[in-house]
């Protein structure tokens, strides 16, 4: 485990890795994942309006 020299040195940005090269530096990488949550995409659905279908009345004829 890592010791803590000092904090708040440097000003932390979402989504990277900061860790201390073999020099001593203090370097920024971009990580593959993480930092800003992706947000959803909402697909609205088409509404078909259905017409009332009217039925057809059939008269007997009499005979």
């Amino acid at each position: 485990m890592g010791k803590i020299i000092k904090k708040n040195v440097i000003t932390r940005k979402p989504g990277h890795l900061y860790y201390v090269d073999g020099k001593g530096n203090v370097c920024e990488a971009k990580m593959a994942r993480g930092g800003k949550k992706k947000k959803k995409k909402v697909v609205k659905k088409k509404v078909v309006k259905k017409k009332p279908v009217k039925k057809k009345v059939v008269k007997k004829k009499k005979r």
